[in-house]
């Protein structure tokens, strides 16, 4: 592989994996479609990026970019995020209005949230090389409930057909999630929810404070988000050694926001946050674990022989540091 680029002043331990395993992954997917499809256009790399909130997804992906489309690879790159497709305002508020016993669905960020037929669109677009619009979300809108921006403000991309983007970086916290068995969530919820009800337990998670009827809402919609995953070409997952060092670095973020804008969710305010995503932690970060790829596989959805050294898992302590590559 072909040594990382690192723009000067910015500091970061992953990209040096991350750059290394794109080109890799760039290289052999021109030099497949060249083989099988010659004389034709080579349709975009599309890589699913995943972290947990807070691991420093965003410094990540502003580094890959800059390293990627600049010296010496000069690599046209879009990257852009699962949060741009929420649904917009009136579709989030009709489905929390129709969920109203489910805590989990009050607010955006769990899969039925997002608008995967767009998401759809946009990465059949992007394969067929034609000018593409990426739509904006503003979280700002409607007093942080969000809503999504108008057309004419979307982001266009491929305007140039003599340049078209050669890689696609699609991130967001759950980028990559699938979908388990009914039996085995309610497993985990009835492993977790023992847990919660012992006294003298040490046990810090939600799974176990949530009914498993909504468990099971939240399932039943990651099903269609394997319309994503399964055209991925390659998949990086940042995974924490501890699930749990969400919560703190969410609070390190929103400490840092009000020293720089004076104003930020309280620490109270950040776990109540973080409360609502955290189940999902416990039930998709060991599949992501056993690797993707492989599971799709599994089920149907991926050729047994395209499924090997697809994913890139990056480890890290509670310093967000690097502890350990593997690639699966």
């Amino acid at each position: 592989m072909a040594a990382a680029i690192i723009p000067e002043g910015i500091q970061d331990d992953k990209a040096q994996h991350v750059v290394p395993f794109i080109l890799d992954l760039l290289h052999q997917h021109e030099a497949k479609h060249a083989s099988s499809k010659p004389f034709t256009p080579v349709p975009p790399l599309i890589v699913g990026l995943t972290a947990p909130q807070g691991a420093g997804k965003s410094l990540l992906v502003s580094l890959l970019h800059k390293s990627l489309t600049s010296t010496p690879h000069y690599l046209p790159t879009t990257i852009f995020s699962l949060d741009d497709f929420y649904l917009p305002h009136d579709g989030l508020q009709s489905l929390a209005r129709a969920n109203l016993e489910n805590p989990l669905l009050q607010h955006r960020g769990q899969p039925s949230t997002h608008d995967i037929p767009l998401v759809r669109s946009v990465f059949a677009s992007l394969r067929e090389n034609k000018s593409t619009k990426i739509p904006q979300f503003n979280k700002a809108a409607y007093n942080g409930q969000g809503d999504r921006v108008p057309e004419s403000d979307w982001l266009e991309v491929n305007t140039e057909s003599a340049n078209p983007v050669r890689i696609v970086l699609f991130e967001g916290w759950c980028v990559g999630f699938r979908p388990i068995s009914d039996e085995a969530v309610k497993q985990k919820h009835e492993a977790a929810s023992k847990l919660a009800q012992e006294p003298d337990s040490n046990y810090k998670g939600r799974l176990g404070h949530n009914a498993l009827q909504n468990l099971s809402t939240i399932n039943n919609s990651l099903k269609q988000y394997d319309e994503i995953t399964s055209q991925f070409d390659g998949l990086i997952h940042i995974d924490a050694e501890d699930p749990l060092f969400v919560y703190e670095w969410r609070q390190e973020q929103e400490h840092n926001m009000i020293k720089a804008k004076g104003s930020g969710m309280t620490d109270e305010e950040v776990k109540n946050f973080v409360d609502g995503y955290y189940p999902s932690y416990e039930l998709y970060v060991d599949g992501m674990r056993a690797g993707v790829f492989k599971t799709l596989a599994q089920d149907g959805l991926r050729e047994e022989q395209d499924v090997q050294s697809r994913q890139l898992r990056l480890i890290v302590g509670k310093d967000r540091k690097v502890k350990k590559v593997e690639r699966i």
